[in-house]
């Protein structure tokens, strides 16, 4: 026992001092409240023989991977959300890159006022505007459409895919394209060529923010799509309620891995500039 004496609590604080010994602890129980339901999650969905009070699994196995997977209602749900996560960030593109790029360049009365109105509808519960919407849907005859449903996911966004674009586009010296301009490019060359690679990387994270937050639209997609799109997040209702937890633990994954997999690809261009230049009003 005395050979593990360093590690008992009154050793670690004397080593570390009280102050940061309890910064090490405030640390650590963050770290278990965030990370730990992800790490049980990721074990449960690996686990073959697994009852309490066991720490691990006895066994391990993919089983529950390929019975998710042999489900045609959880395939279906998977290819509709990335259909419209897809769908959703090139919409966007072509109809608010245009919106950002006027916002950021020309100066007139309002501007500001309407970059104000893309951050209201993140700033309240978005059942209310749902509720709205569903009511002008069954006039136009949009409910259980894909268009209808594109249309919630591409909303969900604007704020993200206006303000970070508008904020990378500021960035862009105006020098920049007058130069381009003075030797014979036109508007559309100086922008494709000159403004757009200088403003990519805010716009790069615009549109995963776009993606992520499609693929967690849930509320929007329920009352406007159902019953004949059910994505990824509706389909989670079903999973709970309907589906062992082992189950469950693999569709979770499923929807959390193509996240985390696009924040490692684009964290070249998170930032903390990226970041603090996209949102202000300028």
């Amino acid at each position: 026992m005395s050979s593990l004496s360093f590690l008992s609590p009154r050793h670690i604080s004397n080593t570390l001092g009280r102050k940061k010994f309890w910064e090490v602890i405030l640390l650590f129980s963050f770290l278990l409240v965030f990370y730990g339901p992800l790490l049980y999650t990721l074990v449960l969905a690996f686990a073959g023989q697994y009852t309490y009070p066991d720490v691990l699994p006895r066994t391990w196995s993919l089983q529950w991977w390929q019975y998710v997977l042999k489900q045609p209602a959880l395939v279906k749900s998977m290819l509709y959300s990335f259909q419209f996560a897809i769908c959703s960030v090139i919409l966007s593109l072509l109809v608010c890159l245009p919106a950002a790029y006027v916002l950021a360049r020309y100066k007139f009365t309002g501007r500001r006022l309407i970059m104000f109105t893309f951050l209201i509808g993140n700033a309240f519960p978005k059942i209310g505007m749902y509720t709205s919407m569903g009511i002008i849907y069954y006039k136009v005859g949009l409910m259980g459409s894909f268009m209808g449903v594109l249309l919630i996911h591409m909303l969900g966004s604007m704020m993200q895919m206006i303000w970070l674009p508008a904020g990378a586009f500021r960035s862009v010296p105006v020098q920049q394209e007058e130069a381009a301009r003075d030797v014979g490019a036109g508007p559309l060359r100086t922008f494709f060529y000159v403004t757009l690679p200088m403003a990519w990387p805010g716009i790069a994270v615009a549109c995963m923010f776009a993606f992520i937050g499609s693929l967690g639209e849930s509320v929007g997609t329920l009352m406007v799509g159902l019953p004949t799109y059910r994505t990824m997040m509706v389909e989670m209702y079903g999973v709970i309620l309907d589906y062992p937890a082992t189950a469950g633990a693999v569709f979770s994954m499923l929807l959390i891995l193509p996240n985390l997999l696009l924040i490692l690809v684009m964290r070249k261009y998170i930032g903390a500039e990226t970041m603090s230049k996209g949102y202000k009003m300028g």
